[in-house]
């Protein structure tokens, strides 16, 4: 060991979690895997089915409103815990909606993105020993923060025989006497599964009578399908007292580089949150809050665009999965479509997602997210890279060709 590894605290657990060596991060790896792909196939164009960011850059209406703040010279300062009118405006949005309608700004503060947001929650809560029960597949950030606090992680596994819901019922005893923190996402990336009004009502009486403190992600919210309408668990009598919602800009409004987010909940659990934030970081360039409260105030023609894309995008992705074997769905919402991986493809056998995502990437040049977190599966976006409808067509035909032509085994 050298010098910094005996500085570091011991809390973060085992050093090699810092050598790229040793531990490479899961998305940091596929990105790797891609890259050796394209290098052994230049001549083949990549169809990239595994993006999670949207395609298309923030609507020039918003661009505009950044731009035009920018040069205003009373826009230059910190904005520490935010102004106003982004607080005003989450209320608005939250409001027309998912029809909550009793916050005032005070319910509200704004994040530099989700990922600080989720970074900072358990700061507020977590104590060495405490539990933070995390689903799985799902986004670490706020397990690994927890880990970083002294805490635990006990992860819930989404899986299809539980309608990719987690299983609270068999939670350990001794697990859920000190578990502090739940996380949940729902529309969930990558399942694409959905919350309904009586799961939020089970799920609220359930951590009320355990005394555990809900996390809803909602980073996918606005973007639903079909008769499906978006659905905030503060609507749900009772989760004021026991929830903080968060949103964020960057799924919906293509905003996902302006790194703008805003959370929801009681004043008093606002008030915990806005002050380790006010601790931590001087607040986003107010310029950006300035786009935001526009993009959330024209919300319903900035999002439209994208619903009315990502559904059509899903119709013809959907087909060609059923075309070639898979059991495929057009999920109500989000922009993933999760499927269970092939049992193989001609004489080889696939033992994990990742076996599946490597012999797809290596033999027909098309990139997916491989899960085996319970099951294995493969998570395919629709914010693939595409100028028009006819490039979508275009696209999708290759991807048949592409896949049918791997012969593979269901």
């Amino acid at each position: 060991m050298d010098f910094i590894d005996n500085m570091i605290s011991k809390r973060l657990g085992d050093l090699s979690f810092f050598s790229t060596t040793t531990r490479l991060y899961k998305f940091e790896k596929l990105k790797k895997m891609t890259e050796e792909a394209q290098l052994k196939n230049p001549d083949i164009k990549l169809i990239n089915m595994g993006v999670g960011e949207p395609d298309k850059r923030a609507n020039s209406q918003i661009i505009d409103v950044l731009c035009e703040e920018s040069y205003k010279n009373e826009n230059r300062f910190y904005a520490d815990n935010g102004i106003i009118e982004f607080q005003e405006a989450a209320c608005r949005f939250m409001k027309n909606v998912y029809h909550v309608d009793n916050l005032t700004p005070k319910n509200v503060m704004h994040g530099i993105g989700s990922k600080s947001i989720l970074a900072m929650i358990p700061i507020g809560f977590i104590n060495p020993g405490d539990v933070c029960l995390m689903t799985v597949p799902g986004y670490p950030i706020m397990g690994t923060y927890t880990k970083f606090l002294g805490g635990e992680v006990y992860n819930l596994p989404l899986c299809e025989e539980n309608n990719f819901f987690p299983d609270l019922e068999n939670i350990p005893k001794d697990i859920l006497k000190r578990a502090k923190l739940i996380y949940i996402n729902y529309p969930n990336n990558p399942t694409g599964q959905i919350a309904s009004k009586e799961y939020y009502e089970y799920l609220i009486s359930f951590c009320k009578k355990n005394e555990i403190f809900i996390i809803s992600d909602m980073a996918y919210g606005a973007l639903t399908y079909g008769d499906y309408k978006p659905l905030s668990i503060l609507s749900i009598p009772g989760a004021m007292d026991i929830c903080l919602e968060i949103h964020s800009l960057s799924k919906s409004f293509n905003m996902t580089g302006f790194r703008m987010a805003f959370v929801v909940g009681s004043e008093k659990a606002i008030k915990l949150y806005s002050t380790i934030k006010g601790h931590t970081d001087s607040g986003q360039f107010i310029p950006i809050q300035k786009a935001a409260t526009f993009a959330l105030d024209n919300y319903e023609n900035l999002i439209n665009e994208n619903i009315k894309r990502y559904s059509r995008r899903f119709d013809l992705l959907v087909n060609v999965l059923k075309d070639v074997g898979f059991k495929a769905f057009k999920p109500k919402a989000g922009f993933y479509v999760y499927v269970s991986i092939p049992k193989g493809a001609g004489d080889v056998d696939f033992n994990s997602a990742e076996d599946a995502f490597s012999y797809i990437l290596n033999n027909s040049m098309i990139s997916t997210v491989p899960w085996d977190d319970c099951g294995a599966y493969l998570r395919l976006s629709v914010t693939y890279d595409a100028n028009d409808e006819e490039d979508e067509i275009n696209l999708m035909n290759e991807l048949y060709k592409r896949l049918k032509s791997l012969n593979l085994r269901f």
